[in-house]
């Protein structure tokens, strides 16, 4: 059986095809230095012979493993610090690794959880995947995904107590439900001044009081002491994104809040501070 023609040069198309890469690559590396640039044929075309090829094959396979071209330039040329080189590179594929397994797990709770509360962290969807269905509703997953944002997975995972009691006591979501309906008509039409908006942080006051008992009582708090005893294996969950300061977070978080809306956020906390100190009871906010 004859073999195949051997040839001796290939065109540029011809060795991009072998190498596993395009010609647009090959000009760069020829650009760059880091593949000599070879002989042109009688068509004025570079022409691409077996040291070549071997040159290439090995830059491809450099480059597949993720090797900077100016290392594998370096390389080539025999200067030091090569090493060093690729430990860092080894060191930005071990946290490649490990970014790419908690995506990996990311995917497999939200598949599991069936809903965007998977995307939250373990430690706060695994406290609230029990909840019956549609008792977590979308503004509470909201309200968790900003609180996970600003103060960590830990902060929001004690924030799932609010909505634990919530989906277990329907009259306290009754008032909850209410409340924010007052709230959302807090709008630019209102005066800061006007005296609804004292009444209504009462109100709010003592609700947020009860929630508060109503935890207490339930002794979810207590659930999660073994939770918070291990913050150093939580720590960082589900916070893809460089972390800031609490301060920081909340000042870059856009509230579409009127004037009205943040006198009355304002007597709120002044007023839970208030009862805070002095121990009030929910009808004495």
């Amino acid at each position: 059986m004859p073999l195949p023609a051997f040839p001796r040069r290939v065109k540029i198309g011809d060795a991009a095809a072998f190498a596993g890469t395009t010609p647009r690559a090959i000009r760069h590396y020829h650009a760059i230095g880091l593949l000599p640039e070879p002989e042109r044929g009688s068509d004025d075309r570079r022409r691409y012979g077996y040291d070549d090829m071997i040159r290439l094959l090995w830059i491809r396979r450099m480059a597949d493993a993720g090797i900077s071209l100016d290392d594998i330039r370096a390389g080539f040329e025999g200067a030091t610090g090569i090493e060093q080189s690729l430990a860092r590179l080894e060191e930005s594929l071990v946290s490649k690794a490990a970014a790419i397994e908690a995506q990996r797990a990311a995917v497999h709770r939200l598949r599991e959880v069936g809903s965007p509360l998977g995307l939250l962290s373990p430690l706060v969807s695994g406290r609230l995947r029990a909840l019956p269905p549609g008792s977590l509703r979308p503004a509470d997953l909201n309200t968790l995904l900003v609180t996970e944002r600003t103060f960590g997975s830990l902060g929001a995972a004690v924030q799932a107590n609010r909505f634990i009691v919530l989906a277990t006591r329907p009259e306290l979501r009754a008032e909850e439900d209410r409340l924010a309906e007052a709230e959302a008509a807090l709008d630019d039409t209102m005066s800061p001044d006007d005296p609804r908006i004292e009444d209504l942080a009462a109100q709010r006051c003592a609700h947020e009081v009860a929630l508060a008992a109503a935890i207490d009582q339930s002794g979810l708090d207590e659930a999660l002491e073994g939770l918070l005893d291990r913050e150093d294996e939580h720590a960082g969950a589900a916070e893809g994104a460089a972390r800031m300061s609490p301060m920081e977070a909340i000042g870059k978080m856009p509230y579409d809040f009127s004037p009205a809306r943040v006198r009355y956020e304002e007597r709120v906390s002044e007023l839970l501070h208030s009862a805070d100190q002095d121990g009030d009871t929910p009808q004495t906010c």
